[in-house]
Protein backbone atom coordinates (compact mmCIF):
# COMPACT_ATOMS: atom_id res chain seq x y z
CA UNK A 1 0.00 0.00 0.00
CA UNK A 2 0.89 3.57 -0.24
CA UNK A 3 2.13 6.15 2.06
CA UNK A 4 0.21 9.50 1.59
CA UNK A 5 2.63 10.48 -1.69
CA UNK A 6 3.15 8.19 -4.61
CA UNK A 7 6.33 5.98 -3.79
CA UNK A 8 5.72 2.51 -5.74
CA UNK A 9 7.31 2.30 -9.65
CA UNK A 10 8.48 4.86 -11.40
CA UNK A 11 6.35 8.28 -11.99
CA UNK A 12 4.48 8.17 -15.60
CA UNK A 13 3.68 11.70 -17.46
CA UNK A 14 1.13 13.09 -16.56
CA UNK A 15 -0.28 13.45 -19.66
CA UNK A 16 -3.42 11.35 -19.93
CA UNK A 17 -2.64 8.13 -22.04
CA UNK A 18 -4.77 6.48 -24.78
CA UNK A 19 -7.00 4.16 -22.55
CA UNK A 20 -6.83 0.34 -23.21
CA UNK A 21 -10.13 -1.22 -23.35
CA UNK A 22 -11.70 -4.66 -21.54
CA UNK A 23 -14.27 -5.38 -23.72
CA UNK A 24 -15.47 -8.04 -21.05
CA UNK A 25 -16.04 -5.57 -18.33
CA UNK A 26 -17.39 -3.25 -20.87
CA UNK A 27 -20.21 -5.30 -21.70
CA UNK A 28 -20.97 -6.38 -18.12
CA UNK A 29 -23.46 -3.33 -18.20
CA UNK A 30 -24.46 -4.05 -21.65
CA UNK A 31 -28.46 -3.54 -21.20
CA UNK A 32 -28.30 -0.25 -19.89
CA UNK A 33 -25.27 0.71 -22.24
CA UNK A 34 -27.42 0.07 -24.55
CA UNK A 35 -30.45 1.48 -23.83
CA UNK A 36 -29.25 5.14 -25.40
CA UNK A 37 -28.61 4.23 -28.49
CA UNK A 38 -31.75 2.42 -29.16
CA UNK A 39 -33.46 5.78 -27.83
CA UNK A 40 -31.67 7.25 -30.58
CA UNK A 41 -32.17 4.90 -32.98
CA UNK A 42 -35.83 5.71 -32.88
CA UNK A 43 -35.27 9.86 -33.93
CA UNK A 44 -33.32 9.00 -36.88
CA UNK A 45 -35.20 9.56 -39.94
CA UNK A 46 -35.16 7.38 -43.31
CA UNK A 47 -32.06 7.50 -44.89
CA UNK A 48 -31.89 8.69 -48.15
CA UNK A 49 -30.35 5.56 -50.69
CA UNK A 50 -30.91 1.95 -50.41
CA UNK A 51 -28.89 0.17 -49.81
CA UNK A 52 -27.85 2.84 -47.25
CA UNK A 53 -23.67 2.87 -46.59
CA UNK A 54 -23.20 3.28 -42.78
CA UNK A 55 -20.11 4.09 -40.51
CA UNK A 56 -20.37 3.76 -36.56
CA UNK A 57 -17.73 5.78 -35.23
CA UNK A 58 -16.44 4.10 -32.38
CA UNK A 59 -18.27 0.74 -32.33
CA UNK A 60 -16.62 -0.62 -29.70
CA UNK A 61 -17.17 -4.33 -29.54
CA UNK A 62 -19.54 -4.44 -31.92
CA UNK A 63 -23.10 -5.75 -29.98
CA UNK A 64 -24.55 -2.19 -30.65
CA UNK A 65 -23.58 -1.91 -34.31
CA UNK A 66 -25.33 -5.07 -35.13
CA UNK A 67 -28.63 -2.74 -34.20
CA UNK A 68 -28.25 -0.98 -37.08
CA UNK A 69 -28.51 -3.65 -39.09
CA UNK A 70 -31.54 -4.58 -37.60
CA UNK A 71 -33.17 -1.21 -38.43
CA UNK A 72 -31.55 -1.34 -42.40
CA UNK A 73 -30.98 -4.87 -42.96
CA UNK A 74 -29.64 -4.50 -46.30
CA UNK A 75 -26.98 -1.96 -45.24
CA UNK A 76 -23.51 -1.85 -45.85
CA UNK A 77 -22.04 -1.50 -42.07
CA UNK A 78 -19.11 -0.53 -41.05
CA UNK A 79 -17.89 0.12 -37.48
CA UNK A 80 -14.57 2.11 -36.60
CA UNK A 81 -12.50 2.45 -33.56
CA UNK A 82 -9.20 2.85 -32.10
CA UNK A 83 -8.70 0.10 -29.80
CA UNK A 84 -7.48 -3.05 -31.16
CA UNK A 85 -9.00 -5.39 -28.00
CA UNK A 86 -12.42 -4.36 -29.23
CA UNK A 87 -12.06 -4.34 -32.94
CA UNK A 88 -10.88 -8.13 -32.01
CA UNK A 89 -13.77 -8.65 -30.06
CA UNK A 90 -15.94 -6.86 -32.89
CA UNK A 91 -14.73 -8.79 -35.75
CA UNK A 92 -14.69 -12.45 -34.14
CA UNK A 93 -18.34 -11.86 -32.66
CA UNK A 94 -20.25 -10.00 -34.92
CA UNK A 95 -18.58 -9.28 -39.32
CA UNK A 96 -19.65 -11.06 -42.07
CA UNK A 97 -22.76 -11.06 -44.24
CA UNK A 98 -26.05 -9.97 -42.34
CA UNK A 99 -29.42 -11.94 -42.58
CA UNK A 100 -31.19 -8.86 -44.89
CA UNK A 101 -28.42 -9.04 -47.71
CA UNK A 102 -26.44 -6.48 -46.18
CA UNK A 103 -22.75 -6.77 -44.32
CA UNK A 104 -21.17 -5.67 -41.98
CA UNK A 105 -16.87 -5.15 -41.16
CA UNK A 106 -15.07 -3.10 -38.69
CA UNK A 107 -11.83 -1.28 -39.12
CA UNK A 108 -9.33 0.58 -37.32
CA UNK A 109 -10.37 4.12 -37.01
CA UNK A 110 -9.55 7.07 -35.10
CA UNK A 111 -11.79 9.60 -34.53
CA UNK A 112 -9.68 12.57 -34.17
CA UNK A 113 -8.77 12.21 -37.37
CA UNK A 114 -11.34 10.16 -39.60
CA UNK A 115 -13.12 11.40 -42.52
CA UNK A 116 -15.47 10.01 -44.17
CA UNK A 117 -13.78 7.95 -47.58
CA UNK A 118 -16.74 7.97 -49.87
CA UNK A 119 -20.55 9.15 -49.23
CA UNK A 120 -22.31 7.62 -46.41
CA UNK A 121 -26.23 8.01 -45.64
CA UNK A 122 -25.94 7.94 -42.14
CA UNK A 123 -22.76 8.48 -40.15
CA UNK A 124 -23.26 7.63 -36.36
CA UNK A 125 -21.64 7.24 -33.31
CA UNK A 126 -22.63 5.66 -29.65
CA UNK A 127 -20.84 6.72 -26.22
CA UNK A 128 -17.60 7.78 -28.11
CA UNK A 129 -17.21 11.17 -28.93
CA UNK A 130 -16.32 12.36 -25.40
CA UNK A 131 -12.94 10.76 -25.86
CA UNK A 132 -12.64 13.24 -29.03
CA UNK A 133 -11.09 16.37 -27.37
CA UNK A 134 -12.15 19.02 -30.79
CA UNK A 135 -14.63 16.28 -32.13
CA UNK A 136 -17.00 19.85 -33.14
CA UNK A 137 -14.49 20.65 -35.44
CA UNK A 138 -15.02 17.49 -37.31
CA UNK A 139 -19.16 18.05 -37.56
CA UNK A 140 -18.64 19.98 -40.93
CA UNK A 141 -16.05 17.62 -42.74
CA UNK A 142 -18.11 14.47 -41.51
CA UNK A 143 -21.43 16.86 -42.52
CA UNK A 144 -19.63 17.19 -45.78
CA UNK A 145 -18.81 13.34 -46.47
CA UNK A 146 -23.07 12.70 -46.19
CA UNK A 147 -25.07 11.95 -49.20
CA UNK A 148 -27.69 15.06 -49.36
CA UNK A 149 -30.70 14.16 -46.95
CA UNK A 150 -27.86 11.96 -44.95
CA UNK A 151 -27.69 11.98 -41.14
CA UNK A 152 -25.49 12.75 -38.89
CA UNK A 153 -26.15 11.27 -35.00
CA UNK A 154 -25.06 10.68 -31.28
CA UNK A 155 -25.05 10.26 -27.71
CA UNK A 156 -22.57 11.03 -25.52
CA UNK A 157 -22.14 11.00 -21.87
CA UNK A 158 -23.60 14.40 -19.71
CA UNK A 159 -22.34 13.32 -16.82
CA UNK A 160 -18.93 14.45 -15.67
CA UNK A 161 -19.80 16.82 -12.84
CA UNK A 162 -21.30 13.51 -10.87
CA UNK A 163 -20.20 12.22 -7.86
CA UNK A 164 -18.43 9.16 -9.98
CA UNK A 165 -16.64 11.42 -12.31
CA UNK A 166 -16.20 14.18 -9.68
CA UNK A 167 -14.57 12.09 -7.22
CA UNK A 168 -12.28 10.54 -9.88
CA UNK A 169 -11.01 14.00 -10.94
CA UNK A 170 -10.46 14.82 -7.02
CA UNK A 171 -8.68 11.62 -6.25
CA UNK A 172 -6.41 11.55 -9.28
CA UNK A 173 -5.21 15.21 -8.35
CA UNK A 174 -4.56 14.32 -4.54
CA UNK A 175 -1.05 14.60 -3.44
CA UNK A 176 -1.09 10.71 -3.42
CA UNK A 177 -1.33 10.11 -6.59
CA UNK A 178 -0.72 13.62 -8.54
CA UNK A 179 2.32 12.63 -9.99
CA UNK A 180 1.28 9.99 -11.75
CA UNK A 181 -2.49 10.63 -12.28
CA UNK A 182 -2.82 14.09 -12.75
CA UNK A 183 -5.30 15.01 -15.35
CA UNK A 184 -6.56 11.57 -16.21
CA UNK A 185 -9.96 11.63 -13.76
CA UNK A 186 -11.08 15.22 -15.80
CA UNK A 187 -10.58 14.69 -19.70
CA UNK A 188 -14.27 15.94 -20.42
CA UNK A 189 -14.13 19.99 -20.20
CA UNK A 190 -14.04 19.92 -24.24
CA UNK A 191 -18.15 18.31 -24.04
CA UNK A 192 -20.86 21.33 -24.96
CA UNK A 193 -24.23 21.46 -23.42
CA UNK A 194 -27.38 20.70 -25.37
CA UNK A 195 -27.88 24.35 -27.12
CA UNK A 196 -24.39 24.24 -28.10
CA UNK A 197 -24.14 21.29 -30.30
CA UNK A 198 -27.53 22.71 -32.11
CA UNK A 199 -26.10 25.64 -32.61
CA UNK A 200 -23.68 24.15 -34.04
CA UNK A 201 -25.90 21.95 -36.65
CA UNK A 202 -27.80 24.80 -37.44
CA UNK A 203 -24.79 26.63 -38.43
CA UNK A 204 -23.79 23.94 -40.70
CA UNK A 205 -27.08 23.92 -42.54
CA UNK A 206 -28.79 21.35 -40.88
CA UNK A 207 -32.11 20.07 -39.34
CA UNK A 208 -31.51 19.30 -35.94
CA UNK A 209 -32.67 17.32 -33.05
CA UNK A 210 -31.37 17.66 -29.72
CA UNK A 211 -32.19 16.69 -26.37
CA UNK A 212 -31.10 15.46 -23.36
CA UNK A 213 -32.45 12.59 -20.89
CA UNK A 214 -31.17 11.45 -17.37
CA UNK A 215 -31.46 7.44 -16.62
CA UNK A 216 -32.02 6.55 -13.43
CA UNK A 217 -30.66 3.06 -13.41
CA UNK A 218 -30.75 0.41 -10.75
CA UNK A 219 -27.46 -1.13 -11.10
CA UNK A 220 -27.28 -4.62 -8.53
CA UNK A 221 -24.31 -6.56 -7.19
CA UNK A 222 -21.10 -5.04 -5.00
CA UNK A 223 -19.86 -1.74 -5.87
CA UNK A 224 -22.03 -1.97 -8.97
CA UNK A 225 -20.94 1.82 -9.70
CA UNK A 226 -17.58 0.88 -9.10
CA UNK A 227 -17.81 -1.86 -12.16
CA UNK A 228 -19.86 0.57 -14.35
CA UNK A 229 -16.75 3.01 -14.02
CA UNK A 230 -14.17 -0.05 -14.80
CA UNK A 231 -15.15 0.10 -17.96
CA UNK A 232 -15.33 3.31 -19.25
CA UNK A 233 -14.23 6.20 -17.14
CA UNK A 234 -11.47 4.23 -15.44
CA UNK A 235 -9.93 2.91 -18.38
CA UNK A 236 -7.08 5.66 -18.14
CA UNK A 237 -6.33 5.67 -14.51
CA UNK A 238 -6.14 1.71 -14.90
CA UNK A 239 -3.79 2.33 -18.28
CA UNK A 240 -1.63 4.68 -16.74
CA UNK A 241 -0.97 2.38 -13.57
CA UNK A 242 -0.33 -0.52 -15.80
CA UNK A 243 1.15 -3.63 -13.90
CA UNK A 244 1.68 -2.05 -10.40
CA UNK A 245 -0.78 -4.06 -8.90
CA UNK A 246 -0.10 -2.77 -5.19
CA UNK A 247 -1.10 0.77 -7.15
CA UNK A 248 -4.03 -0.51 -8.78
CA UNK A 249 -5.39 -1.74 -5.26
CA UNK A 250 -4.55 1.24 -3.60
CA UNK A 251 -6.42 3.08 -6.23
CA UNK A 252 -9.43 0.99 -6.48
CA UNK A 253 -9.73 0.39 -2.69
CA UNK A 254 -10.10 4.71 -2.38
CA UNK A 255 -12.35 5.34 -5.09
CA UNK A 256 -14.60 2.77 -4.11
CA UNK A 257 -14.95 3.79 -0.90
CA UNK A 258 -15.63 7.21 -1.80
CA UNK A 259 -18.28 5.95 -4.56
CA UNK A 260 -20.18 3.66 -1.19
CA UNK A 261 -20.73 6.65 0.39
CA UNK A 262 -22.10 8.86 -2.83
CA UNK A 263 -24.24 5.83 -4.05
CA UNK A 264 -25.60 4.29 -0.64
CA UNK A 265 -26.83 0.57 -1.51
CA UNK A 266 -30.71 0.51 -1.26
CA UNK A 267 -32.81 -2.60 -0.21
CA UNK A 268 -33.21 -3.50 -4.45
CA UNK A 269 -29.80 -1.83 -5.64
CA UNK A 270 -27.77 1.05 -6.25
CA UNK A 271 -29.27 3.98 -7.82
CA UNK A 272 -27.29 5.68 -10.36
CA UNK A 273 -28.26 8.88 -12.57
CA UNK A 274 -26.69 8.72 -15.87
CA UNK A 275 -26.97 11.99 -17.82
CA UNK A 276 -26.94 11.78 -21.76
CA UNK A 277 -26.54 14.19 -24.60
CA UNK A 278 -28.23 12.89 -27.83
CA UNK A 279 -28.22 14.81 -31.37
CA UNK A 280 -29.83 13.63 -34.97
CA UNK A 281 -28.69 16.54 -37.79
CA UNK A 282 -29.92 16.09 -41.21
CA UNK A 283 -28.40 17.10 -43.89
CA UNK A 284 -30.30 19.15 -46.46
CA UNK A 285 -31.51 17.09 -49.21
Amino acid sequence: MYSDTARAGTPTSTAPSAPTWDPQQYLRHSGHRTRPFLDLLTRIPELPHRPARIADLGCGPGNVTTLLTERWPEARVTGFDLSPEMLHRAGEEHAGPTPGGGSLDFRHGDLATWLPEEPYDLIVSNAALQWVPNHPGSFGAWINGLRPGGTFAFQIPGNFTAPSHALLAQQCDTPRWRSRLAGHGARYIHLLEPAEYLARFTELGCEADIWETTYHQLLQGPDPVLDWVKGTALRPVLTALGDDRDAVDAFLTEYRDRLRAAYPTGPRGTVFPFRRIFAVARKEA
